[in-house]
């Protein structure tokens, strides 16, 4: 009599958990434009009011040398966990793996049962039904609703929704916005519709990049040809077709041939051939086996693994290595460098730049003489509110209060977003530099700032600016008397 064989328990799938963070995905992605804090956004680029929000800090446009840090910081983390976890970001992450699952999945098999079932991606449906032909049509207009709004979602990262919704007011002062929405909609219908997953393989350079990140140690979906037995032989061709052909020829093989984790894959791939660029991690394949296997009472031949430890049985695989310890650290590094860089954020924003007359020299009483600089002021205020400006000078050392300014005579007004142009004059009366042979250039600090509501200078909006004060030689001062 022969041994009953025992069903093992099988685990949470893998394309359960997906979903978890599909959801999860989804709800930030949806949520996060519209999640304020002190009248700042987590993230803005507005290049309608030339503004940047950054984790609810504003910058204006002249300080998006922070921009290379972020796409930094993105491509770094995508390369890390590339190298820790393979194409895990396509599978658990990306936006076209998870709109496709809404549109196949969910839309498709779910709500239209268009597709007999999500385990089998490979089987078309039947267009020749008119049946079919309804249910494709109803399918492909719920995801042009979906796919408005996610144009819409990725355009409140530029404009933000209460702006958004102001404009639609009125659509023909702001067709540019509109045809972007309406771009990426059409876009995403294409691709989620007709293009699907080719976009993944032949599109998307991720695919091709990843090859070169790949190390022995790289976690994947991988067959353990160990125990299920070589399908495939050494140039790719597959072997064996029927359980009992592989038996004769590997009588330990455990793959029951049923092919499971072929049917289910997306990106219409085998699993048991290898290593291939079409693989985007989503585990599919993994479930699919763990189910098949589990009710033989034995583990998945298709395990979330790394050729180190499956395929070539060497050991555990080394999750903390040097590589990844690499990419840690420069993700700390990038991290440390893009927030002490937000924190020497400038709220306000100031350009001086002097006029191409060195100076002027005005003859007074008693002998006496006054020597005037000019400069063109160029000042934004960052803030969100209307604000009074003033500065002060900065001499060098000896000749505090030698250099008065003439014009502006009070504090300015300065609406926000606006840039202000102002003349400024500097002027001395007094004999700062003795010199016979040539005009003298003494550097000075100019130090802008807003006033509070108490009228005293603010210590938080307030920037110290160096520039020239052209002091003219002997002579000059003389025929000026």
């Amino acid at each position: 009599m022969s041994e009953k064989k025992k069903s093992i328990e099988i685990p949470t799938p893998w394309r359960i958990k997906r979903y978890y963070v599909y959801a999860l995905a989804t709800i930030v992605a949806l949520v996060l434009p519209w999640i304020k804090v002190n009248g700042h956004h987590f993230f803005l680029l507005s290049f309608d009011k030339m503004k940047l929000d950054l984790a609810f800090v504003q910058f204006d446009m002249q300080e998006l040398y922070l921009m290379p840090f972020l796409l930094m910081l993105l491509f770094i983390t995508i390369f890390g966990m590339t190298v820790l976890g393979g194409r895990v970001f396509c599978g658990w992450v990306c936006p076209q793996t998870v709109f496709r699952v809404i549109y196949r999945d969910l839309i498709e098999t779910k709500l239209l049962h268009l597709r007999k079932r999500i385990g089998n991606k490979q089987q078309e449906p039947d267009m020749s039904k008119p049946e079919n032909k309804v249910k494709k049509a109803i399918a492909v207009m719920i995801w042009t609703v979906l796919a408005l709004i996610a144009g819409a979602d990725f355009m409140w990262y530029f404009v933000p929704p209460e702006t958004f919704f102001q404009y639609l007011n009125n659509p023909g002062e702001h067709l540019t916005m509109i045809g972007f929405v309406v771009g990426i909609a059409a876009f995403l219908i294409y691709d989620i519709v007709f293009l699907k997953e080719n976009f993944c393989i032949y599109v998307c350079p991720y695919s091709r990049v990843q090859s070169v990140l790949y190390d022995e140690h790289t976690v994947m979906a991988i067959y353990d040809f160990n125990r299920g037995g070589h399908i495939y032989d050494e140039h790719h061709h597959k072997k064996f077709e029927k359980q009992k052909e592989l038996q004769a020829a590997e009588p330990n093989a455990e793959c029951t041939t049923c092919e499971k984790c072929v049917t289910v894959c997306p990106t219409h791939i085998d699993i048991r051939e290898g290593l291939q660029l079409e693989c985007i991690n989503c585990l599919e394949c993994v479930d699919a086996c763990t189910t098949v296997m589990g009710k033989l009472g034995k583990p998945s031949l298709v395990t979330w693994s790394s050729e180190y430890e499956i395929a070539e049985k060497k050991g555990k695989t080394k999750y903390f290595r040097p590589k990844i310890i690499a990419y840690m650290v420069l993700l700390v590094g990038l991290m440390f460098a893009l927030g002490y860089m937000s924190t020497t954020k400038e709220h306000m924003l100031l350009n001086i730049n002097k006029e191409t007359r060195l100076y002027s020299v005005k003859h007074l009483a008693n002998n006496k003489f006054a020597v005037e600089n000019s400069y063109v002021f160029l000042l934004q205020n960052t803030e969100n509110e209307p604000m009074k400006f003033f500065f002060e000078v900065i001499p060098p050392k000896g000749m505090e209060g030698k250099i008065q300014i003439v014009k502006p005579s009070k504090p300015f007004r300065v609406v926000p977003g606006v840039k202000k142009k102002k003349i400024v004059t500097l002027r001395t009366t007094e004999m700062l530099v003795d010199d016979k042979r040539k005009d003298t250039i003494i550097p000075i600090t100019i130090h802008a700032y807003a006033l509070d509501k108490d009228g005293k200078p603010s210590k938080l909006i307030s920037v110290m600016r160096h520039t020239i004060f052209v002091f003219p030689k002997e002579n000059v001062l003389l025929d000026s008397k």
